[in-house]
């Protein structure tokens, strides 16, 4: 299994475990990122190990064609002395060393190309986890916004569902009807059964008095200008 299927296992199975226990979306987000991050650690040191194999098996390489090239030399150097039997020796180990440099250069090749397949995982590994911590606060902000939805939809049934709340300011709207009436009631009664009552029913009197008066006086006039026309036939009004 390569980093990237270990990396979406763990991840996945660390988000099924986080779903099964019920946690809320915003510890949930953050602790899949932290999670997302901590493999991410996690998978660059096992790519550094690749690497750093990679490198070795390269210097391997390098170690044994210069091994080659001295047995080469060695050889060479042989024959000028006229000792075949060494130079065999030495084109023997050479051919030794070229067999070692065979096999070191199909490993190294290999190591090489699952270097660059891990690091374009561990590339794409990066680029889902900014692309997760990118979305991280919309998610948290979209599922706040749902979470604030569902209260109200389920205060709204409940309100629904249940009269007693509205019946209790129906009774306490009567309540207040009932409590405006009785103190409209003290304060008449109040007035009623004070001097000031006393003092506005004079006020009353006097003022519809005075125009009583004036309207008596206009008529007597009248009634003497009607007699004094007619030769005073109806006699004088008695004041």
């Amino acid at each position: 299994m390569g980093i990237f299927d270990r990396f979406r296992t763990v991840i996945s199975s660390n988000i099924n475990d986080l779903i099964n226990k019920a946690e809320n979306p915003e510890k949930m987000l953050n602790q899949v990122l932290m999670d997302m991050n901590q493999q991410m650690i996690e998978s660059k040191k096992a790519v550094a190990m690749a690497i750093a194999d990679e490198k070795k098996l390269e210097r391997e390489v390098g170690e044994n064609k210069a091994l080659v090239a001295d047995w080469e030399r060695k050889a060479v150097i042989a024959v000028k002395a006229n000792r075949d039997d060494l130079a065999k020796e030495a084109l023997v180990r050479k051919q030794e060393y070229e067999g070692y440099v065979t096999q070191l250069s199909t490993q190294w090749q290999a190591q090489k190309e699952s270097v660059e397949k891990l690091k374009d995982s561990l590339r794409q590994l990066q680029t889902k986890i900014d692309e997760a911590s990118r979305k991280k606060n919309i998610l948290i902000a979209r599922a706040k916004r749902a979470e604030a939805q569902e209260k109200i939809n389920q205060t709204m049934s409940s309100l629904s569902g249940n009269k007693s709340a509205f019946d209790t300011f129906e009774r306490m709207s009567k309540k207040v009807d009932e409590i405006e009436a009785r103190a409209d009631a003290h304060k008449e009664l109040e007035e009623a059964t004070s001097g000031a009552s006393l003092d506005k029913q004079f006020a009353e009197l006097e003022s519809g008095g005075a125009g009583a008066d004036l309207l008596l006086a206009e008529l007597k006039a009248k009634m003497l200008t009607d007699n004094a026309g007619t030769g005073g036939a109806g006699g004088s009004p008695k004041p």
